[in-house]
């Protein structure tokens, strides 16, 4: 992947000068690529002497919290000090990571953002179709993950030999996450590369992968479990499926955030399942994940009937109407869809 040089020499001017005040944001409901790509971006900066906050609208899952860095992030939705809002009044530098636009931050969030006029703002960022609301953008669609991204601008700024084990650590977290372990699409011979250097930081490989994927609750196994037998349906013989999961349901398995992460994933080892949906209720919506495989583009399927987006693999949005209203709506639009030819 070829980094802009234009944009490497403008963010250049902007981090080697004298100390700044700086915030890293990334995106709600933080997976392992939004803490990844942050703490490896945020280190880096605090190594040329900035004053860095990270910043995450809410908290992130409990399989991560063993993750280097974390216990000096701040969760905007439990932050009864106040310090995203001094840090973010303060900032000189903005750096949104693994999200493609403040409006897909809830308020109040987007609005403390917006609030700061003078801030320069800078995107990295793999998502599609990024509005133009930032100085410097560093969008490459094509990366597998953000954390990806934030290692090359490492390596353009200051060389592979930059990188430390505790950057090298959750860089792997964030690339490993975002590609399902490594079997998505946009696996390039220059992420293997990466990963190498990576690798010769004397990381422990065997022992992320056992936090990461190892580290669940009893109640997340028998969560997923009832999913998928008692709540996945299918359509079209059989080519899409779709699960749904009620606040009572979850709270029935002692749900914790992140629990369902990686359920919508699962329908697509049936070998001719084309497309997967989960929808998770929430207090005041349901949230939308799509899954698909080869040319089903769920990207346009989200922008289209949920007013979300994302990948053309992977992507989400919202539904503001009841969990039967929301389910009828995905039958019908799949339909729809599959009529155009797209699924």
């Amino acid at each position: 992947m070829n980094i802009s040089k234009e944009n490497i020499e403008a963010l250049r001017g902007l981090i080697e000068c004298e100390p700044r005040n700086v915030v890293v944001l990334s995106h709600t409901n933080p997976d392992g690529d939004a803490l990844g790509s942050s703490l490896a971006w945020a280190e880096a900066l605090r190594q040329r002497g900035h004053k860095v906050t990270c910043i995450v609208p809410n908290r992130f899952p409990y399989y991560l919290e063993w993750m280097s860095g974390l216990e000096d992030m701040v969760i905007f939705k439990c932050d009864q000090e106040q310090r995203a809002a001094a840090a973010v009044a303060e900032a000189e530098l903005i750096f949104c990571l693994d999200f493609h636009s403040l409006h897909r931050l809830d308020a109040p969030l987007s609005e403390l953002i917006a609030s700061n006029t003078t801030a320069r703002r800078i995107l990295i960022d793999h998502h599609l179709d990024p509005p133009q609301e930032f100085d410097i953008m560093f969008s490459y669609p094509d990366a597998s993950s953000t954390s990806y991204l934030v290692y090359k601008v490492i390596e353009a700024l200051w060389g592979a030999q930059s990188v430390t084990a505790k950057q090298a650590e959750v860089l792997y977290v964030g690339m490993m996450t975002d590609t399902g372990n490594f079997s998505f699409s946009h696996l390039t011979p220059d992420l293997y590369m990466s990963l190498a250097v990576l690798c010769a930081t004397g990381i422990n490989i065997p022992q992320i992968y056992n936090n990461v994927y190892n580290s669940f609750t009893e109640g997340r196994a028998r969560l997923f479990g009832y999913t998928i037998n008692r709540k996945m349906k299918t359509l079209r013989k059989g080519t899409v499926a779709y699960m749904s999961l009620t606040e009572a349901e979850m709270r029935r398995f002692w749900f914790q955030q992140g629990d369902n992460e990686g359920f919508v994933n699962y329908p697509l080892t049936i070998k001719k399942m084309r497309m997967s949906a989960i929808f998770t209720e929430h207090t005041d919506f349901i949230r939308v994940s799509l899954r698909s495989r080869g040319n089903v583009d769920v990207n346009l399927f989200a922008n289209r009937y949920f007013n979300g987006g994302g990948h053309k693999n992977a992507a989400g949005g919202k539904s503001f109407v009841t969990m039967e209203e929301t389910i009828a709506h995905f039958e019908r639009s799949v339909e729809e869809f599959a009529k155009e030819g797209l699924l």
